[in-house]
């Protein structure tokens, strides 16, 4: 584990005038003890170092100590403070712990922590420090020690020592299993098993967040080739060594512990993809696995693009038309996207939209099908709505002409005559009959190529002017003639027709 940043004596203004005496040193640091001061937990990081200067004074003049009794003090912000002087990289002897001095290192965190526990800055910054100070030594933040006692004492939990025994002790302990004291208080006490887990444990929370390069498609993404890994952890960054990016188990990259980032190009073809990270202690964990699939094969449209007529209101700037489409992919199909005319993007399952045309001008509908790997493939459908007005048609029987704005072209035909038709002739691949319709509207019989397909009723409880109520189409441009003829409905026996629309 690195040292830590530490603010020296210098930098907190030690007074070194209450120290006359030179510091005494260990053969190695065994263990820690953590500690809070009792003070205030409302002070502001801003007056630590004064805080610190405070306890050392207190300790020469108040305790009789030849210098601050902690070898580190931290604040709730996280910062920490070298504490004893004698080098905060050697083993110096400290005044923390009755009887068990030797072999190990204070660590005292400011304010008191009975029942509040300590910010997690704090407990973060203690496990650093611990981790590094006992990792000099081949410690083990997480496992535990023998401790000589240097004088007969007992514990907080009633356990009696004897001078010159050895009694075991965590590797991070509380001033209380040494010496029988409240401290480092009781919530701060609860803090120290995610403490030594956090300093000596493996690294917690490890999953990949992100695979950018590719595309999800449930639990899978898909990729063409090149792919760039994000993951994150619960455990802090400085207690991380490495992370490793592994494809089939093996690793293809490696990084520092602060960066959550790597990048991998993959061969063709289905991986398991993790990344694995070494804690500071060594400790090893693996993340679950992504799976990823490299592949380069293109969707397919099994069915190109077509345009058909709709029902809806006709207007010579907008023809209502149905844009029809099937594609597929081998691996998984991600969108398909329609850029001209009209910019749009549909789903996977999507096969068919509605939009509009102007009539009488050739337009060109372009659609590009993207799988999750980013491959794509493109196909492409034109179209020319055209208006036929009503005095296009071949008339038998007797038919009025009116006039209205609301009528294509400001004029329609309309007839009350049993067996009256009209007959429009055109080349193309789609055909609809515009009409206008009200609550007296009559019924026709619509014939194609001379044969009848249908009888449609124009009846609406509602005025409809424009109305392409009935549509018909093929699968390839050829040509046709579309029959209307009256059917003289009882009651009702009047059609009003605005002519005929035609797809080419």
């Amino acid at each position: 584990m690195p040292q830590p940043p530490i603010v020296s004596r210098v930098a907190w203004q030690a007074d070194e005038s209450l120290n006359n005496e030179s510091p005494d040193y260990l053969e190695k640091v065994k263990a820690v003890f953590v500690h809070h001061t009792a003070q205030t937990n409302s002070y502001s990081c801003t007056d630590s170092a004064a805080i610190v200067r405070g306890l050392h004074t207190y300790h020469v003049k108040s305790n009789g100590w030849k210098d601050l009794g902690y070898n580190f003090v931290v604040d709730k912000c996280g910062t920490i403070f070298e504490g004893r002087k004698g080098g905060v990289d050697r083993a110096v002897l400290g005044a923390h712990t009755y009887g068990f001095n030797r072999d190990t290192t204070g660590i005292a965190v400011i304010g008191m922590h009975t029942d509040t526990q300590a910010a997690s800055a704090a407990t973060t910054a203690v496990a650093r420090l611990a981790a590094w100070k006992l990792g000099q030594y081949k410690g083990d933040p997480t496992g535990t020690v023998q401790l000589t006692a240097g004088a007969a004492g007992g514990n907080f939990f009633g356990t009696q020592f004897a001078a010159g025994k050895a009694y075991p002790f965590q590797q991070i302990s509380g001033h209380r299993d040494g010496f029988n004291t409240q401290c480092p208080g009781g919530s701060l006490y609860g803090q120290l098993p995610a403490i030594r887990s956090l300093a000596g444990g493996s690294v917690t929370g490890l999953t990949i967040s992100s695979v950018t390069g590719a595309s999800a498609s449930g639990s899978t993404y898909y990729t063409r080739s090149a792919v760039t890994v994000g993951w994150k952890a619960t455990t802090p960054a400085a207690f991380v060594k490495s992370y490793e990016l592994l494809v089939g188990g093996k690793p293809v990259a490696t990084v520092k512990g602060n960066v959550t980032t790597a990048a991998a190009t993959l061969a063709l073809g289905k991986h398991s993809v993790q990344v694995r990270a070494t804690h500071q202690s060594g400790k090893v964990t693996t993340s679950p696995a992504a799976t990823v699939v490299a592949e380069r094969t293109a969707p397919t449209f099994t069915a190109k693009p077509a345009l058909t007529l709709r029902t809806g209101t006709v207007n010579t700037a907008a023809v209502p038309l149905t844009l029809k489409w099937k594609a597929t992919d081998s691996a998984a199909l991600k969108e398909v996207r329609l850029t001209a005319p009209v910019a749009r993007t549909y789903g996977p399952t999507t096969g068919s939209a509605s939009h509009t045309a102007k009539s009488g001008k050739a337009t060109a509908w372009k659609m590009t099908a993207y799988d999750h790997a980013g491959n794509t493939a493109a196909a492409s459908v034109s179209g020319t709505p055209v208006i036929l007005q009503e005095t296009a048609a071949k008339k038998t029987g007797k038919w009025a002409s009116k006039s209205s704005a609301g009528y294509l072209g400001g004029k329609s035909l309309s007839s009350s005559t049993k067996n009256a038709s009209l007959t429009w002739t055109f080349t193309g691949r789609s055909a609809a009959w515009v009409v206008s319709r009200a609550a007296t509207s009559g019924q026709a019989y619509v014939y194609v190529d001379g044969k009848k397909v249908a009888t449609v009723d124009l009846k609406s409880s509602t005025t409809k002017y424009r109305d392409a109520i009935w549509t018909k189409s093929w699968s390839s441009s050829a040509k046709h003639t579309v029959k209307i003829v009256v059917v003289g409905t009882k009651g009702r026996p009047a059609l009003t027709t605005d002519g005929l629309v035609y797809l080419k």
